[in-house]
């Protein structure tokens, strides 16, 4: 509201900003800018300067939020302030005087420098009727410069669809998290048969998410990648231990059942119609192409080549060859920096090697996080 005052909505208004916000919520799977948005929604209902949407984390006796208007995420005890009131009793509140109120907790007004006059709180509910999160608005602007029964119903209109909406998009994420959770752990599980350890996959992971922001990708399609890489070498799972831990050369037989890997992981993930899955069908399937045309498995070049399986490859070979593994010891950094300029345009695509470089010092610094055990 930028501090100016405002008229109360007429009701057309009123049903414009509903539908208005509907449609854009309805499309977003991000809890954070899901809060944003439910925040904004409640504000303009109910002609408020800010709004805030509590959610309730139960197993450490907090409310929090990513985002209330003008500030970053902030965190309050489960029984403090108003907030912490309403998510105890379930009640709606109307306080026209914070300061007023004994309940009122004046310590987020001192660490933001901010001055409530009046709030609006109620519970929101999840479909079992458990409180889950509360809505809350503060400072009224309008002349009245007072929050109304009507304002509650407004907000309690908003609340209702926000506890349905926080219960889809939660367990949605729940989902995605466990994707990831067994995402890492079959990876690591099969870094861990090659006598690998589980860091090499976390390190390929931060590599590809770092190298795909400064290529360009956004940080929704940057997370994915760094989701779907740590799946490069799944299919090593099914190699023979005597051609897996082999710690000489491989003959040129064994070297060809080596690189069915690619393939072998592709036939394991392909089959998902999950976004995470299909991506590291791609990774599995193409992380030992090359720029020129002679990788594996089909021999494709250049952009036929997919982006993740371009990025993958420079994280997986940039971690190869500065980490111990069992046929050979690390490279030092000189050697390593050679290797990528020689390759630019010959194993590598040439825009990522440039990016490569631009980013150096930050993988160095990933390396150093996750280094393997002795």
């Amino acid at each position: 509201m930028n501090g100016k005052l405002q008229a109360e909505p007429s009701s057309q208004e009123l049903l414009r900003t509903i539908f208005g916000y509907i449609n854009k919520i309805a499309n977003e799977r991000d809890v954070e800018k899901l809060l944003i948005m439910l925040a904004d929604m409640g504000r303009d209902l109910v002609t408020a300067d800010r709004c805030t949407v509590w959610l309730i984390d139960r197993k450490r006796d907090i409310l929090w939020s990513k985002v209330a208007h003008g500030i970053d995420r902030i965190e309050i005890g489960l029984e403090k302030g108003i907030a912490g009131y309403v998510a105890g009793h379930g009640e709606p509140l109307i306080i026209n005087d914070a300061y007023s109120d004994s309940r009122f907790d004046k310590n987020v007004d001192k660490r933001t420098g901010y001055h409530t006059r009046n709030i609006l709180a109620l519970p929101i509910r999840g479909s079992s009727g458990e409180i889950i999160g509360v809505y809350q608005a503060i400072n009224k602007m309008t002349p009245s410069g007072t929050f109304s029964d009507t304002d509650k119903e407004h907000l309690l209109l908003a609340a209702t669809y926000t506890g349905s909406q926080l219960e889809a998009v939660s367990l949605q994420e729940e989902i995605e998290n466990t994707q990831k959770e067994i995402i890492f752990t079959l990876a690591e599980t099969g870094e861990k048969r090659s006598k690998e350890t589980g860091n090499h996959v976390k390190r390929v992971a931060e590599y590809s998410y770092v190298l795909a922001l400064e290529y360009g990708f956004s940080h929704e399609e940057a997370d994915l990648l760094k989701n779907a890489s740590p799946l490069h070498d799944i299919g090593k799972i099914a190699i023979p231990d005597a051609i897996l831990l082999k710690p000489g050369l491989l003959t040129d037989e064994e070297r060809h059942v080596m690189k069915t890997h690619t393939a072998l992981g592709y036939d394991m993930l392909c089959h998902s119609d999950r976004n995470l899955l299909k991506a590291a069908a791609i990774v599995a399937d193409q992380h030992h192409e090359k720029w020129d045309g002679t990788g594996y498995p089909k021999g494709i070049s250049g952009e036929d080549i997919h982006i993740y399986g371009r990025i993958t490859a420079v994280a997986d070979v940039f971690d190869a060859l500065g980490c111990d593994r069992v046929y050979k010891d690390a490279w030092p950094m000189d050697k390593i920096e050679a290797l990528f300029h020689e390759e630019r345009g010959f194993h590598f695509a040439p825009d990522l090697v440039d990016v490569f470089f631009k980013v150096k010092n930050r993988l160095l610094q990933i390396r150093d996080l996750y280094l393997d055990e002795e």
